[in-house]
């Protein structure tokens, strides 16, 4: 085309990043709903995502179709590749295999996708950020940490695009993408990670800044009301780069579930996954180093030691659980008697290598009266001792502060409590329904229907349609899950999602969470080590 590429895309496609990643994830999840209902998963409808074992399919190598002419269709909002009038005409859906042409959709909803998330970028900076009246108002240290270097983030989109752009006009059966991905990873990506890592920096400047100068409130209230932002805020916005970093991980998945296994194009995009997977980390790493950091000299702030001092402070270390628990007093025998002198108030910090037993003192401060290294700590369940001793268990440090074994009956306020802390002291004990040792086993899944953001350290944030393994669940309605596309873990309510009762959609989900990881698999079975708590 002799006219801007990336313009007319965006204009074909008439969706902000949001709309369309919301559309996206909604649709993935009614999809998955569909599945779930049927009797027979095999005779599921075409448009599922699950790939099939059948042979080989034509990418119709001998055949030359006329070039795709993408961007006439100028009424369309949310075109598949199979609705593109170019495609239909060209008579090559009636060539191609179903399993291709679901592959052809993967590949044109990482184009499609990335040209809406280059429209909300442009957005960003031509309607917010190169605003007249907010630049008077800003002094340019706060513009800087406001919005980052979201200039270089829109330039490697918009190179990117095109290079994905040039791709899909050679030809009207994308070849693949992923090449691509890769190479733009290596070699461009790294402007994520300047972006995400301010991330903290960047909230808490949006929120002084709101609450001191008026005039940006009022300018940024009136910019959000202006047809153009379709009634999203600045913030949707401004952590538009993290958000599509880590789709776009998905989006590689995706295609990874669709390609011809032992293939050129599977190894591809085996490439680009594990490229995509260490800039997601290094954004996760960075946007936790200063919270963390701020938090951990916080702590120290408060505790005076009874015991040996032990020094908090660490690059490698952070807080992963704290809370009041009820210690029991004197031995075991005292169980006769009454509640109220059964149980004492202590306090815990847990840390990713170490646990600190405290007892809180006047002036929010905390008593250090023992402590233990993480990997040396134990944990036991208490079963039927009677409502005085419901949510008991039996804490265990094999070697204390004093070099010798300690044990603690600990009383939490809830069921759902006393597992979180059971699972955070001691991280590689068997949950209700798997095997940490193992990931073999048909345990119940379930798929996020409703966003949540983690409250604690020891909760895991989801996304719309992220799928989990259910390795835990309390009573009063919280799950410990194990999200299939990245094997983080956490706890979260059970309300955000819905079940996937079907078994073979479950096992279809476990096949393609190890053929997406399949060549570091060996990695991600020391579960223990790789566990985010």
């Amino acid at each position: 085309f002799s006219c801007n590429l990336s313009y007319l895309l965006c204009s074909f496609l008439g969706l902000l990043y949001q709309e369309y990643r919301d559309k996206s994830t909604r649709e993935e999840i009614e999809t998955r709903r569909l599945q779930d209902s049927q009797t027979d998963p095999e005779e599921s409808s075409p448009s599922e995502e699950t790939p099939s074992e059948a042979e080989p399919t034509s990418t119709i190598e001998n055949k030359a179709p006329p070039q795709i002419n993408l961007l006439r269709n100028s009424n369309s909002r949310f075109n598949l590749w199979q609705d593109l009038p170019e495609v239909q005409r060209s008579g090559v859906l009636s060539i191609l295999q179903p399993d291709e042409i679901k592959l052809q959709e993967a590949m044109f909803e990482l184009v499609t996708s990335e040209a809406s998330y280059y429209k909300s970028l442009n957005l960003l900076v031509s309607h917010f950020m190169e605003n007249e009246r907010l630049k008077k108002i800003l002094h340019q240290s706060e513009a800087h940490i406001l919005f980052s270097n979201v200039l270089d983030v829109m330039a490697v989109s918009e190179r990117f695009l095109l290079d994905l752009e040039q791709r899909v006009e050679e030809n009207i059966v994308i070849s693949d993408v992923c090449d691509i991905v890769y190479q733009h990873t290596v070699n461009h990506f790294s402007v994520y990670i300047t972006y995400v890592s301010n991330q903290t920096y960047q909230e808490r400047a949006y929120k002084q800044l709101l609450q001191d100068k008026p005039a940006f409130r009022e300018v940024i209230s009136q910019l959000e009301l202006d047809p153009k932002c379709k009634g999203l805020s600045f913030s949707s916005f401004l952590i538009l780069p993290f958000q599509r970093i880590t789709r776009l991980k998905l989006l590689v998945q995706n295609i990874l579930k669709k390609v011809e296994e032992k293939s050129d194009r599977e190894s591809t995009a085996l490439d680009a996954h594990k490229e995509l997977e260490t800039v997601v980390k290094a954004c996760n790493e960075g946007v936790r180093k200063m919270s963390r950091t701020e938090q951990m000299i916080s702590i120290q702030k408060k505790l005076e030691f009874k015991i040996k001092s032990v020094p908090i402070i660490s690059h490698s270390r952070w807080l992963l659980k704290q809370g009041e628990l009820q210690q029991m007093n004197g031995p075991k025998t005292s169980r006769t008697l009454r509640t109220k002198k059964l149980f004492r108030e202590i306090y815990l910090f847990l840390f990713n290598d170490l646990l600190v037993i405290c007892r809180q003192i006047p002036g929010d401060k905390y008593q250090v009266f023992d402590s233990a290294p993480r990997g040396l700590l134990r944990v036991e369940e208490l079963e039927d001792q009677g409502q005085s001793l419901a949510n008991v268990f039996i804490l265990r440090l094999l070697e204390n502060a004093d070099d010798r074994e300690a044990s603690y009956m600990l009383k939490a306020s809830s069921q759902s409590e006393m597992k979180r802390w059971m699972i955070s002291l001691a991280p590689n004990r068997r949950t209700k329904f798997v095997s940490f040792t193992s990931r073999l086993v048909d345990c119940p899944q379930i798929q996020c229907v409703h966003p949540y953001v983690a409250q604690q350290p020891d909760e895991l944030s989801l996304e719309l349609a992220d799928v989990l393994n259910i390795l835990d669940k309390t009573d009063d309605g919280w799950i410990f899950g194990e999200r299939l596309h990245d094997q983080e873990r956490g706890w979260f309510p059970s309300s955000m999602g819905e079940e996937i009762l079907n078994p073979k959609i479950r096992a279809q989900n476990l096949k393609e969470c190890f053929r997406v990881h399949k060549s570091d698999d060996s990695q991600r079975r020391k579960l223990g080590s790789r566990n985010r708590q």
